[in-house]
Protein backbone atom coordinates (compact mmCIF):
# COMPACT_ATOMS: atom_id res chain seq x y z
CA UNK A 1 0.00 0.00 0.00
CA UNK A 2 1.26 3.45 -0.85
CA UNK A 3 2.29 5.67 2.08
CA UNK A 4 2.32 8.91 0.12
CA UNK A 5 -0.90 10.13 1.71
CA UNK A 6 0.05 9.49 5.33
CA UNK A 7 0.04 12.66 7.44
CA UNK A 8 3.40 14.30 7.69
CA UNK A 9 5.05 12.18 4.97
CA UNK A 10 5.16 14.92 2.34
CA UNK A 11 6.25 17.58 4.82
CA UNK A 12 8.91 15.24 6.20
CA UNK A 13 10.30 14.62 2.73
CA UNK A 14 10.37 18.33 2.00
CA UNK A 15 12.25 19.08 5.23
CA UNK A 16 14.66 16.22 4.54
CA UNK A 17 15.29 17.57 1.04
CA UNK A 18 15.87 21.10 2.34
CA UNK A 19 18.28 19.74 4.95
CA UNK A 20 20.14 17.72 2.34
CA UNK A 21 20.44 20.73 0.04
CA UNK A 22 21.75 22.94 2.85
CA UNK A 23 24.27 20.28 3.85
CA UNK A 24 25.40 19.94 0.22
CA UNK A 25 25.88 23.69 0.00
CA UNK A 26 27.93 23.82 3.20
CA UNK A 27 29.98 20.79 2.17
CA UNK A 28 30.53 22.30 -1.26
CA UNK A 29 31.78 25.59 0.18
CA UNK A 30 33.97 23.75 2.66
CA UNK A 31 35.43 21.54 -0.06
CA UNK A 32 36.13 24.59 -2.23
CA UNK A 33 37.95 26.27 0.65
CA UNK A 34 39.91 23.11 1.42
CA UNK A 35 40.95 22.44 -2.17
CA UNK A 36 41.62 25.97 -3.41
CA UNK A 37 42.86 27.71 -0.28
CA UNK A 38 40.42 30.54 -0.94
CA UNK A 39 36.70 31.28 -0.76
CA UNK A 40 34.17 31.58 -3.59
CA UNK A 41 33.39 35.12 -4.71
CA UNK A 42 30.94 36.82 -2.38
CA UNK A 43 31.30 34.18 0.36
CA UNK A 44 32.54 35.24 3.79
CA UNK A 45 34.01 32.93 6.41
CA UNK A 46 33.87 33.63 10.12
CA UNK A 47 32.01 36.23 12.08
CA UNK A 48 30.72 37.08 15.53
CA UNK A 49 30.04 34.26 17.98
CA UNK A 50 29.00 33.94 21.60
CA UNK A 51 29.97 30.67 23.28
CA UNK A 52 30.94 29.22 26.66
CA UNK A 53 34.48 28.67 27.87
CA UNK A 54 35.49 25.59 29.80
CA UNK A 55 34.96 27.57 32.99
CA UNK A 56 31.36 28.28 32.01
CA UNK A 57 31.93 31.95 31.19
CA UNK A 58 30.43 33.60 28.11
CA UNK A 59 33.06 34.49 25.52
CA UNK A 60 32.82 36.14 22.12
CA UNK A 61 35.12 36.40 19.12
CA UNK A 62 36.09 39.86 20.34
CA UNK A 63 37.77 38.34 23.40
CA UNK A 64 40.50 37.08 21.05
CA UNK A 65 41.11 40.29 19.13
CA UNK A 66 44.78 41.07 18.74
CA UNK A 67 45.64 37.40 18.27
CA UNK A 68 45.38 35.08 15.30
CA UNK A 69 42.63 32.54 15.95
CA UNK A 70 43.16 29.00 14.69
CA UNK A 71 39.59 27.68 14.81
CA UNK A 72 38.60 24.02 14.59
CA UNK A 73 35.11 22.54 14.89
CA UNK A 74 34.79 19.00 16.21
CA UNK A 75 33.58 17.00 19.22
CA UNK A 76 35.17 15.34 22.21
CA UNK A 77 33.79 11.85 21.46
CA UNK A 78 35.48 11.91 18.05
CA UNK A 79 37.48 8.67 17.78
CA UNK A 80 40.33 9.83 15.58
CA UNK A 81 40.21 12.96 13.37
CA UNK A 82 39.63 15.58 16.08
CA UNK A 83 42.26 14.38 18.56
CA UNK A 84 44.76 13.81 15.77
CA UNK A 85 44.21 17.32 14.42
CA UNK A 86 44.56 18.97 17.82
CA UNK A 87 47.68 16.95 18.57
CA UNK A 88 49.20 18.19 15.30
CA UNK A 89 48.22 21.77 16.15
CA UNK A 90 49.80 21.49 19.59
CA UNK A 91 53.00 20.03 18.16
CA UNK A 92 53.16 22.67 15.41
CA UNK A 93 52.81 25.51 17.91
CA UNK A 94 55.56 24.00 20.06
CA UNK A 95 57.85 24.04 17.02
CA UNK A 96 56.79 27.43 15.70
CA UNK A 97 58.81 29.49 18.13
CA UNK A 98 57.96 33.09 19.16
CA UNK A 99 55.18 33.40 16.58
CA UNK A 100 53.18 30.78 18.46
CA UNK A 101 52.44 33.37 21.15
CA UNK A 102 50.43 35.31 18.55
CA UNK A 103 48.10 32.37 17.84
CA UNK A 104 45.12 31.21 19.89
CA UNK A 105 43.86 27.75 18.89
CA UNK A 106 40.14 27.31 19.57
CA UNK A 107 38.29 24.00 19.62
CA UNK A 108 34.54 24.58 19.14
CA UNK A 109 32.27 21.62 19.85
CA UNK A 110 29.52 20.65 17.40
CA UNK A 111 28.05 18.28 20.01
CA UNK A 112 26.57 20.57 22.68
CA UNK A 113 24.37 17.80 24.11
CA UNK A 114 27.37 15.87 25.43
CA UNK A 115 30.13 18.47 25.33
CA UNK A 116 29.42 20.55 28.40
CA UNK A 117 31.85 23.25 29.51
CA UNK A 118 33.81 20.97 31.89
CA UNK A 119 34.02 18.26 29.20
CA UNK A 120 35.50 20.56 26.55
CA UNK A 121 37.87 22.05 29.12
CA UNK A 122 39.25 18.63 30.04
CA UNK A 123 39.45 17.56 26.38
CA UNK A 124 41.31 20.69 25.27
CA UNK A 125 43.71 20.44 28.22
CA UNK A 126 44.84 17.05 26.94
CA UNK A 127 46.55 18.89 24.07
CA UNK A 128 48.46 21.33 26.22
CA UNK A 129 47.75 24.72 27.77
CA UNK A 130 47.47 26.62 24.48
CA UNK A 131 44.23 25.04 23.21
CA UNK A 132 40.95 26.52 24.49
CA UNK A 133 37.75 24.49 24.29
CA UNK A 134 34.43 26.21 23.67
CA UNK A 135 30.85 24.98 23.68
CA UNK A 136 27.41 26.53 24.00
CA UNK A 137 23.73 26.01 23.45
CA UNK A 138 22.43 24.26 20.37
CA UNK A 139 21.54 27.66 18.93
CA UNK A 140 24.93 29.20 19.71
CA UNK A 141 26.81 26.31 18.12
CA UNK A 142 24.56 26.45 15.05
CA UNK A 143 25.20 30.18 14.64
CA UNK A 144 28.98 29.78 14.94
CA UNK A 145 29.03 26.85 12.53
CA UNK A 146 26.94 28.78 10.02
CA UNK A 147 29.32 31.74 10.18
CA UNK A 148 32.29 29.48 9.49
CA UNK A 149 30.51 27.44 6.80
CA UNK A 150 30.89 24.28 8.86
CA UNK A 151 28.74 21.24 8.10
CA UNK A 152 27.79 18.94 10.97
CA UNK A 153 25.06 16.39 11.57
CA UNK A 154 24.18 13.73 14.11
CA UNK A 155 24.67 10.17 12.88
CA UNK A 156 22.73 7.60 14.91
CA UNK A 157 24.61 4.39 15.76
CA UNK A 158 22.12 2.76 18.16
CA UNK A 159 18.91 3.21 20.17
CA UNK A 160 20.42 4.84 23.26
CA UNK A 161 20.49 8.61 23.81
CA UNK A 162 24.28 8.69 23.44
CA UNK A 163 24.45 6.22 20.59
CA UNK A 164 25.53 8.62 17.90
CA UNK A 165 28.57 10.16 16.28
CA UNK A 166 28.88 13.56 14.64
CA UNK A 167 29.60 13.95 10.96
CA UNK A 168 31.40 17.26 10.41
CA UNK A 169 33.65 19.09 8.02
CA UNK A 170 37.27 19.17 9.12
CA UNK A 171 39.15 22.40 8.37
CA UNK A 172 41.27 24.70 10.49
CA UNK A 173 40.41 28.36 9.98
CA UNK A 174 43.16 30.94 10.45
CA UNK A 175 41.63 34.27 11.40
CA UNK A 176 43.57 37.52 11.65
CA UNK A 177 44.01 39.71 14.73
CA UNK A 178 41.10 41.79 13.38
CA UNK A 179 38.86 38.71 13.21
CA UNK A 180 38.94 38.42 9.43
CA UNK A 181 39.50 35.13 7.63
CA UNK A 182 43.04 34.69 6.31
CA UNK A 183 43.29 31.12 5.05
CA UNK A 184 42.20 27.53 5.60
CA UNK A 185 44.72 25.11 7.06
CA UNK A 186 44.24 21.48 6.09
CA UNK A 187 43.39 19.40 9.14
CA UNK A 188 45.42 16.46 7.79
CA UNK A 189 48.68 18.45 7.66
CA UNK A 190 51.67 16.97 9.44
CA UNK A 191 53.04 19.20 12.18
CA UNK A 192 56.11 20.31 10.20
CA UNK A 193 54.00 21.31 7.20
CA UNK A 194 51.66 23.22 9.51
CA UNK A 195 54.64 25.01 11.06
CA UNK A 196 55.80 26.16 7.63
CA UNK A 197 52.31 27.31 6.66
CA UNK A 198 51.71 29.24 9.87
CA UNK A 199 55.18 30.80 9.77
CA UNK A 200 54.34 32.15 6.32
CA UNK A 201 50.90 33.51 7.23
CA UNK A 202 51.44 34.88 10.74
CA UNK A 203 53.23 38.24 10.69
Amino acid sequence: MSTSNKPGTTAGRIYALIGALMAALLIGVGAFIWLSGSTPAGVTVGGPFTLLSGDGHAVTDKDYRGKYMLVYFGYTFCPDVCPTTLAQVSEALEKLGPKAAKIQPLFISVDPKRDTAPVVKQFAAAFGPRVIGLTGSVEQIAAAAKAYRVYYAEHRTGPGPDDYSMDHSSILYLMGPDGRFIAPIRADMAADEMVATLARLVL
